[in-house]
């Protein structure tokens, strides 16, 4: 959570240099959700990450080094220097890229769970959607898919308050958003997304239950992110009041006071593991700025996947 926090800030830096250019997402707030969620995955798991996933990516492999050559865009980078900010994946490594409109990796997170089960693999797969993704049609579609399938999969919505500038409170009617799971026949819960052992152990219970063939499972984490949609977002749509209150919340100042009210580790290591983790930052930084951007001509590469004509199935 504490590498999580300190590369997004970074980023943040880099953006404001004009050295990261594009789109900027964090999720700045956001990190026991995407921890706690990422950390209850099997190794065989598949994680089918959003743009709030920081932590879910370093849980899963990716390193620093992996992510400030994908916002740089280097040409050493697993998109090859052609997307920025956390769209990145990579074949054998279990994390999907991600498709920028957001909710559309649901079904694509669900087309894995069925594909997998088909093969007579022995995964789970965990997808995370915002608050503003649950009011379009693909997730409407895909909890149904996923119910009468009965998939092993886990939906996470990351509930930040508000969809881009739009607050809860105007966007939907229900109480609570995993009120619509019982809808489509399946379970959902709402928890405090700011507590890394309670979202690690939410996230525990409801994979074990897809692995049992009880099906998916949408988990509602309530938490808010403290920085804008983006960093050309200003954030003044929220009353000051209120993100003061989130503040207190911040789950990276959470398990921290936890670490050490309970003698697991104290302030003096802590600050240690900060100062480890922002070498190892500063190399990622300094070594990604160092190697070459994509050439012009190599645009047009990997952009579609190579396809043999003996791989096309026959027509009758």
């Amino acid at each position: 959570m504490m590498t999580s926090r300190r590369v997004e800030e970074r980023t943040v830096e880099l953006y404001r240099q004009n050295r990261i250019t594009g789109g900027c997402y964090t999720g700045i707030g956001n990190e026991a959700t995407s921890v706690g969620t990422a950390l209850a995955l099997h190794e065989d798991d598949v994680l089918v990450p959003t743009h709030r996933d920081m932590g879910s990516h370093l849980v899963r492999g990716h390193k620093p080094l992996d992510i400030m050559r994908q916002y740089l865009k280097r040409a050493t980078s697993q998109t090859g220097g052609k997307d920025s900010s956390l769209h990145l994946g990579k074949e054998g490594s279990n994390i999907v890229g991600m498709i920028s409109p957001l909710a559309h990796m649901m079904p694509v997170a669900v087309g894995i769970a069925l594909a997998e089960r088909q093969r007579g693999t022995p995964c789970s797969v965990l997808t995370t959607i915002g608050d503003g993704s649950t009011s379009l049609g693909d997730f409407h579609e895909t909890l149904n898919f996923a119910a009468i399938q009965k998939l092993p999969i886990l939906f996470v919505i990351v509930n930040n308050q508000y969809a881009y500038s739009t607050p809860n409170t105007i966007q939907y009617a229900c109480h609570e958003l995993s009120e619509r799971a019982h809808g489509y026949g399946m379970a959902g819960e709402t928890i405090d997304g700011t507590d890394a052992f309670l979202v690690y152990r939410a996230a525990r219970k409801a994979l074990e239950r897809g692995r049992n063939g009880e099906g998916p499972t949408l988990l509602e984490c309530k938490t808010m992110r403290l920085r804008g949609h983006s960093e050309h977002d200003d954030f003044k749509y929220v009353p000051p009041d209120l993100l003061e209150q989130w503040k207190n919340w911040d789950p990276v100042l959470r398990i921290r006071n936890y670490v050490v009210d309970n003698s697991i580790s104290t302030e003096s290591d802590l600050e240690t593991l900060k100062l480890e983790i922002d070498s190892e930052i500063e190399k990622a930084i300094s070594l990604a700025e160092s190697e070459p951007s994509p050439e012009g001509s190599e645009a047009g590469q990997d952009v579609f996947r190579y396809w043999k004509s003996e791989w096309t199935v026959p027509t009758p």
